[in-house]
């Protein structure tokens, strides 16, 4: 057990720090791995091909590539443009407007799309250069669209989510998806707060636009829509009319009527956005094979075992635990997407989690919570390059910008962690349960 689990660490870091794609890192590291437990290479070949496949063989897995091609066709203009003038209506009131508009309208496209390098690239090529006319600090502006760019990734429908209830052993997603509203709204809520002291002090033009009842009706009906997926999903789902799997259908279908009804999608670009689902879909199931191999494997071998007791040696307070998780996790997910950490981590600290008391659905959140945090963190964060690109400023720029942000998001990480009821009450209002 000590050799495999020793050479599976050793064979990942080393590929992950030359660039080799995690996925790739697992599955070569899982593979040398087995070698420890199996007779022969040919015998290890056909272990892993066959716990990939297995692990595939899951009907929940089809809600992935429905919500991704549901996003790929949300990312048409007709719909992001909507949305921005709905988060403009909502927030344009507040001193340093454009700055809180961008965070709203990541949450609002974020949701729906289920991508927050879509949000990002949408939002930030949409209000950047309106936020540079009026002579907001760009680098500011940018390092809020990449703090508020993974907030949708908790605010349902969720692809992270989902993984989540897979790789936990059957989670319901139900009570996942109700139980990341209110920690998702406070992720968003974090960098508004921080922005609010940014345009007190100063830092951000008081410019504010008003509008009129009217016009705000109007704006609000234009955007009802593409709102109505999230009320047709998460409505059907907590109303037990259909599965998670069956919502991700749903979703799909209505946003192809919705695109066709704006007239903004064009048989290219329904082709593209085929095409990226196709591509993103791949990505995620390789991940999600090779990783639930390495579960396997870790299981099997009595690893995750071990690795539970030498953690609770550490010390059997849950509080302190959930510390030091958050703590590994934030250093952790600097270099991991959230996919892979989700994959990575979950099999490894949900057991010792459980044992010591924690709920699974208040766990999931907070390492989503966690990993949504490092996808805008250096050196691996992929919002980060997006939003810089979109608002053209130096990478290095956004470097003191982000860092209040950051502290504000790790604050709002302790409330979700220490007080479950954040995660936990909603869905016991709304669905009677909490797991």
């Amino acid at each position: 057990m000590t050799t495999a689990l020793l050479i599976l660490g050793v064979v990942f870091t080393v590929l992950l720090l030359i660039g080799v794609p995690v996925s790739f890192c697992i599955g070569i590291g899982t593979l040398i791995a087995l070698l420890t437990v199996t007779p022969t290479i040919d015998t290890a070949l056909i272990v892993s091909a066959q716990r990939i496949a297995s692990s595939l063989d899951n009907f929940t897995l089809v809600a992935i590539p429905l919500f991704i091609l549901a996003g790929s066709l949300m990312n048409t203009g007709g719909i992001a443009h909507r949305l921005i003038d709905l988060a403009k209506a909502l927030v344009g009131w507040l001193p340093g407007s454009l700055a809180h508009i961008s965070v709203v309208a990541n949450a609002l496209f974020g949701a729906i799309s289920g991508s927050a390098v879509a949000s990002a690239a949408t939002v930030g090529a949409t209000l950047s250069p309106l936020q540079r006319k009026a002579g907001y600090n760009m680098p500011i502006c940018a390092a809020a669209n990449v703090a508020a760019s993974p907030c949708g990734l908790l605010i349902p429908p969720s692809g992270a989510l989902i993984v989540y209830s897979l790789i936990s052993g059957g989670t319901p997603i139900d009570v996942l998806f109700v139980a990341g509203y209110i920690p998702g709204l406070m992720m968003g809520g974090a960098v508004m707060l921080w922005l609010a002291v940014l345009a007190a002090r100063g830092d951000l033009p008081r410019d504010v636009r008003r509008y009129g009842l009217g016009e705000s009706v109007q704006i609000f009906l234009r955007a009802l829509p593409a709102l109505a997926m999230i009320f047709i999903v998460m409505g059907g789902i907590v109303g037990g009319i259909f599965t998670a799997t069956e919502a991700a259908g749903v979703a799909a279908f209505y946003t192809l009527l919705l695109s066709l009804a704006y007239r903004s999608l064009s048989l290219g670009n329904l082709l593209k956005g085929m095409l990226n689902a196709a591509v993103g879909t791949a990505v995620v199931m390789l991940m999600v094979g090779v990783s639930m191999t390495m579960s396997w494997l870790l299981a099997s071998t009595g690893s995750v075992q071990a690795l539970g007791n030498a953690i609770i040696e550490l010390s059997s307070n849950p509080w302190v635990l959930l510390l030091l998780l958050n703590v590994l996790l934030l250093l952790l997910g600097t270099f991991l997407d959230i996919t892979p950490g989700l994959l990575i981590f979950t099999p490894i600290f949900l057991p010792v989690a459980v044992k010591l008391g924690i709920s699974p659905v208040h766990f999931g959140i907070i390492i989503t919570f966690n990993l949504c945090i490092g996808l805008a963190t250096p050196p691996v964060g992929s919002t980060l390059f997006v939003a810089a690109r979109t608002a053209k400023v130096p990478l290095a720029a956004l470097t003191r910008p982000l860092l209040p942000m950051f502290a504000f998001l790790i604050l709002a990480l302790g409330l979700v962690t220490f007080i479950p009821a954040l995660s936990l009450w909603l869905p016991e209002l709304l669905l009677g349960k909490t797991g």
